[in-house]
């Protein structure tokens, strides 16, 4: 089968997925399974991610020492907590001055900071030197169109994921717009072609970039061009995929009609210390793609065989995509937690909602059956 993982985008709650990957790593660990040196890496053909999510996807698959991943998803959730106060720095939340800028003249925050921590972790790797494919989409605001970058191919030109840096692709699909500034960047291919990029946030086109993911792992199955994996056209339905958000706020509640008729263009923008519009697309991207893949699953009947995972029913500042403090970022740790006590969750074809699976397990004894597939799926491997 092949094997794909998908994380959305959603700022400092990355480390609501952070701590659901931290958790099915151990488990591959576990001595039933593979052993302390088992990696996410080592287990997935393709793993998608935007904004946040491309981050997490990136310290997942880079290589560093021994050309062992930089990261254990055990750490992810750790990095957050040391990093975001920096990242989102609180006078830049609490300042009025600051507040007018925002309104008027430019991003809430300057991403100097993030710029320097990303180049300084990922130097010069480029996305096709990652250990497994990536595949992270972002968004061309002077061509009006998304860019997804992707180990294999990038914009239909095979040689640009050999010169476009990691370092860029994360700062593009993380520009949030009115938070971050929009990346810019060039690269020359190996024929010398000038490529100019103006990217912002992948969450524009693709908050949840499962179907992102798999309409490229089809491409390349389609192609014969899949590092790594060896699969016929007829058999491209064969696939094992979990997708996990980054949590959203209360389903209902947050906007409502009577309020939103008198909003003009700034409230539509800013309100009350919340962006409608960008919670809007972002949500409702997130929430048509699970729909989407959740009834392909089912019609091939093999539901068994995608996983998502999504708190959404959070409250106050755990909903927000930027406030650091120390006290929110336990309040998502422990989120984290207890979605993996939670009834693992199924979308109603009829609604379009998402619910509770009647009688079935927890995430977490998903997310155990989901490592036992995987490292199966490995040894099969191994040993042809």
């Amino acid at each position: 089968m092949a094997t794909v993982l998908s994380i959305d985008g959603g700022g400092i709650r990355g480390i609501i997925p952070g701590t659901i990957l931290g958790n099915l790593e151990a488990k591959l660990q576990g001595q039933e399974l593979d052993g302390p040196d088992a990696r996410i890496a080592d287990y997935f053909d393709v793993i998608a991610g935007t904004s946040t999510g491309g981050l997490v996807a990136t310290m997942l698959t880079t290589p560093g020492a021994n050309n062992r991943p930089l990261y254990a998803a055990k750490d992810i959730a750790s990095f957050y907590i040391q990093e975001s106060p920096k990242i989102f720095p609180e006078k830049n939340r609490n300042n009025v001055a600051a507040s007018f800028t925002k309104l008027f003249g430019g991003p809430k925050y300057d991403g100097k900071y993030l710029k320097s921590l990303v180049e300084g972790i990922l130097g010069n790797h480029t996305i096709s030197q990652t250990l497994t494919n990536l595949v992270i989409p972002s968004f061309d605001i002077k061509r009006l169109q998304p860019v997804i970058f992707s180990t294999i191919d990038v914009d239909g030109n095979q040689n640009l994921p050999t010169i476009v840096r990691l370092s860029d692709v994360c700062l593009s699909t993380s520009a949030a717009p009115t938070y971050l500034p929009p990346h810019y960047f060039e690269a020359k291919d190996a024929n010398g072609t000038l490529h100019t990029f103006n990217l912002i946030d992948g969450g524009v086109a693709a908050n949840n970039p499962t179907l992102t993911a798999l309409t490229h792992i089809s491409k390349q199955i389609l192609l014969g061009k899949m590092k790594g994996l060896d699969i016929g056209p007829a058999e491209r339905n064969k696939m094992l995929v979990m997708s996990l958000g980054a949590g959203v706020a209360q389903k209902e509640g947050k906007y409502n009609a009577k309020d939103a008729s008198s909003w003009g263009s700034l409230s539509w923008l800013f309100n009350n210390g919340a962006t409608p519009l960008i919670d809007i697309f972002s949500d409702a991207s997130a929430d048509m793609v699970d729909f989407h893949v959740s009834t392909v699953f089912k019609s091939f009947s093999n539901s068994q065989n995608y996983l998502r995972i999504q708190e959404d029913n959070l409250a106050g500042d755990a909903s927000s995509v930027d406030i650091s403090t120390t006290k929110n970022m336990q309040t998502l740790m422990q989120v984290g937690q207890d979605l993996l006590k939670k009834t693992v969750s199924s979308v109603d074809l009829e609604t379009g909602r998402s619910v509770p699976v009647q009688g079935g397990p927890t995430n977490e004894q998903a997310l155990a059956t989901f490592a036992k597939m995987l490292s199966d799926e490995r040894k099969f491997r191994l040993t042809k």
